[in-house]
């Protein structure tokens, strides 16, 4: 019998390797290479796909005119936070990847999905690690109609693309990934190779048929989705859902998305009955205050295409370290540093000797340079320990010279403020337009962090 090819991937990047080693050549991951068998090339198998768009035709060049009058447009899944990530709702052969801690509601979310979905869309749920009786349970406990809803247990791939050709549903639910297995590969499930192979045949049967197709995968120690780093090169998106540990709210995130805006955010409540949307998520971020606090600080930040509100809570406090500490949860540390020399340089406060504890309440993460005025309002509120001034919001880059820089679609963030009933806002210059009120908030355009400290002081 010959012996079988074999090659070394790498989990992080996807690369492929003739033998094995300690470090990735191409991303300089260390002890990330595994074994994957070869299998030689095969002809395309023709898939029973009666009745579905798309059967197998000789490929030919189209102009891009042509292609996008073919164009079908979303169909709304019903869940609007859902909705929001996806970028519109559903698009025929779209292949989305959704990541998350273990309970934080991906399955309970799904199920939801299909539920939302009703007769409008068939649906078919394939669940790996779970019996069918659980998934039933958990449609009741749900209060989902069950008729609607059709399940399957299983774990080989070729068996379920053959249920699903028979079937001919619109959406295809895969949980998850890490349990599937083809025959074609000899290890175990779950493998880089078995992983990989399975994900490739269901992102291909996806796109030939235009069946929607969700998978669900694990994640890591750190975090990541578990598995070949190529796996997220082949789908259409990639959704995290995340949760602090004793919060009953659920962000779903898009860090991947060919359909629609990457970064873009959903808010959701875990309740008895399930996943519950929020529909104004900057509340459940803004803390309930009986009065003003020293070092708290209300940012309007963007996630996607959704201006929030935030606060930001800072502590300064003396430290006893030869080394003061500087803690940032939900920021980026780097910057809080630079942050730190900008305002002694610029703001007169020393903070050199000083613990600094910066915190974004609610356990979002604030990526964009707005949050940088904020935060020093924050810091030298606590510093001095005098609040600031009631309903005020802030945002705007500070640049290394003290300059406050603008910052994009301020407008926006200026009318998400008014509408919560702010009075005042602090805000770059650039970003002021002709009109120096909005209801009844205050725009104070500033250009430097002088001007900043002293429009709050």
């Amino acid at each position: 019998m010959a012996k079988a090819k074999t090659a070394y991937v790498c989990n992080e990047c996807g690369s492929e390797h003739s033998k094995w080693q300690g470090q990735c050549t191409d991303c300089g991951a260390w002890n990330s290479l595994s074994e994957i068998a070869l299998s030689s090339a095969k002809t395309a198998t023709t898939l029973r796909r009666s009745g579905y768009a798309g059967d197998a035709t000789m490929p030919r060049v189209l102009s891009l005119v042509d292609v996008a009058q073919s164009i079908d447009e979303r169909t709304s899944i019903g869940i609007g936070e859902l909705d929001r990530v996806l970028g519109g709702g559903l698009v025929a052969g779209s292949v989305v990847l959704i990541g998350g801690d273990p309970g934080i509601g991906k399955s309970t979310l799904l199920l939801q999905m299909l539920g939302a979905l009703g007769q409008r869309l068939n649906g078919l749920y394939v669940t790996g690690e779970e019996s069918l009786a659980q998934v039933a349970t958990r449609a009741q406990r749900l209060g989902l109609p069950l008729a609607p809803l059709r399940a399957l247990a299983e774990t080989c791939v070729e068996r379920i693309l053959d249920q699903a050709t028979a079937h001919k549903p619109h959406v295809l639910i895969i949980d998850s990934i890490q349990t599937i297995w083809t025959e074609q590969l000899t290890a175990a499930p779950g493998s880089v190779s078995q992983v990989r192979e399975s994900a490739a045949k269901l992102t291909r049967f996806a796109k030939e048929s235009g069946v929607s197709v969700f998978l669900v995968g694990h994640v890591t120690k750190e975090g990541g989705i578990a598995g070949p780093r190529v796996l997220e090169h082949m789908v259409d998106a990639v959704l995290y859902f995340e949760g602090e540990s004793g919060s009953r709210f659920r962000v779903l995130r898009a860090f991947k998305n060919r359909f629609g805006a990457v970064n873009e955010l959903g808010v959701f409540a875990m309740s008895e009955k399930g996943l519950r949307e929020v529909p104004n998520p900057s509340a459940i971020f803004l803390s309930a205050h009986a009065g003003p606090t020293p070092g708290s600080a209300i940012m309007v930040t963007r996630e996607g295409t959704r201006p929030l509100l935030v606060e930001v809570q800072a502590l300064v406090d003396q430290s006893p370290l030869a080394n003061p500490r500087r803690v940032a949860l939900g920021l980026e540390q780097n910057r809080l540093a630079m942050l730190l020399a900008v305002l002694h340089r610029h703001g007169g406060a020393a903070v050199y000797d000083q613990d600094v504890f910066v915190n974004v309440v609610g356990g979002i993460r604030v990526q964009e340079t707005a949050a940088d005025l904020p935060i020093l309002f924050a810091i030298l509120s606590s510093f001095r320990d005098r609040p600031l001034p009631d309903k005020l919001v802030a945002f705007g880059e500070v640049g290394l010279s003290g300059e406050i820089r603008p910052v994009p679609n301020g407008e926006e963030r200026l009318k998400e403020a008014a509408t919560h009933g702010f009075l005042k806002a602090v805000v770059p210059k650039a970003n002021v337009q002709k009109k120096t009120r909005i209801g009844e908030m205050e725009i104070v355009g500033v250009e430097r962090l002088s001007d900043a400290l002293g429009a709050i002081l």
